[in-house]
């Protein structure tokens, strides 16, 4: 009788053993369904968002690139409201997707630990197979100061478009407006980023931009820190000094006024120091034009199509296309007119600020 309910036993532990291990393959089924829907879920919520950016980007346009009136200003942001409703279904699709995979890790880990447990009673079964490792939960970080920054501009947006009334002078309102309307689509941007939304040409395009922005701030006098393309608390307190300087909106990103302002203290600067950058500007332009690389004019102008440009001869030459003068590029060139019979005459030298 011993024997007997000795292999009752035995036979009853193959079965819980079998029934855990079921258990954590179905979790781990469940785990993998919920990871695939916040991907699906995340791509939307990305999409979404880059719409809305989109359309953010047409205010600044509307208010700087035509002559609207009062009632133009107090109008425009109407036709936002149907993205970002869009934005905000999608957002909330994505925090109930996370959840699902929170509720999901929970009990694979909960099904994981129980087949652990039954499987140190029935130390004298034969081993079984090793469960499958979970599938990697699908990971979009944003950090909650980001969201909250976003928040914070869209309060900032609404805000700005109602404290505009038909008293409001047309100058006034339009760098209200579009203060906002900048700053809201820079948040928008940053959060973008941080939940992998924008591709790698995307993200370099950025940090070029927040470079050049670094780059004239710092010739302003309003940027002591390294220009790495970064547009962190440094950046953002450099173009608040010089809002604020200007009296301006002290957002921190750069619209239209505060770009105004900025190229005004560059101006300002003038002497030496412009004469210089313009000349340099110049020699860059002559070196790529003898290379067959510029078409444009040589008027020591930096342009965007300088900088393709620029990239299209350090790619040539065999350098990392930064499109600035750097060390590499002019040992490149030197190396390269050395090699040929008659060097052109110009010599490039370090570019100026692009902005």
């Amino acid at each position: 009788m011993a024997l007997a309910l000795a292999g009752c036993g035995t036979g009853d532990g193959d079965g819980q053993l079998r029934r855990a291990e079921q258990e954590v393959a179905d979790k781990r089924e469940a785990l993998a369904a919920a990871n695939a829907e916040l991907a699906t879920r995340v791509d939307a919520a990305c999409r979404s968002s880059a719409s809305y950016v989109t359309a953010l980007d047409r205010y600044g346009d509307l208010i700087n690139e035509t002559a609207p009136t009062v009632g133009d200003v107090k109008e425009a942001g109407a036709d936002l409201a149907d993205p970002r409703s869009d934005v905000t279904a999608a957002a909330e699709q994505v925090a109930a997707a996370r959840e699902d995979v929170t509720t999901a890790e929970k009990e694979l880990a909960e099904a994981t630990a129980a087949l652990a447990s039954v499987r140190a009673e029935a130390s004298l079964a034969p081993a079984a197979p090793p469960i499958p490792s979970a599938s990697p939960s699908v990971e979009a970080p944003v950090a909650e100061t980001t969201v909250n920054r976003v928040k914070q501009a869209e309060a900032d947006f609404a805000a700005a478009q109602d404290g505009i009334t038909d008293q409001t002078p047309l100058r006034q309102a339009s760098e209200r407006f579009n203060a906002a309307a900048v700053a809201l689509e820079v948040s928008w941007l940053r959060l973008l980023a941080e939940a992998g939304c924008l591709n790698e040409d995307q993200q370099q395009r950025a940090g070029d931009y927040t470079s050049a922005i670094q780059n004239s701030l710092a010739e302003a006098g309003y940027y002591q820190e390294k220009v790495d393309g970064i547009y962190g608390p440094a950046t953002v307190a450099a173009v608040q000094a010089l809002q604020k300087a200007h009296d301006l909106a002290e957002t921190g990103t750069v619209d239209k006024a505060t770009d105004a302002a900025l190229q005004a203290d560059l101006r300002a600067k003038g002497g030496a120091a412009a004469e210089q950058a313009t000349a340099a500007t110049a020699a860059v332009q002559q070196t790529l034009k003898l290379a067959g690389f510029w078409t444009g004019p040589v008027d020591g102008t930096w342009t965007a199509a300088l900088t393709e440009a620029l990239k299209s001869f350090q790619s040539a030459l065999g350098v990392e296309p930064t499109g600035t003068v750097d060390a590499a590029t002019i040992t490149a060139v030197e190396r390269a007119l050395q090699q040929r019979p008659a060097p052109p005459s110009v010599a490039m030298s370090a570019s100026p600020a692009k902005s």
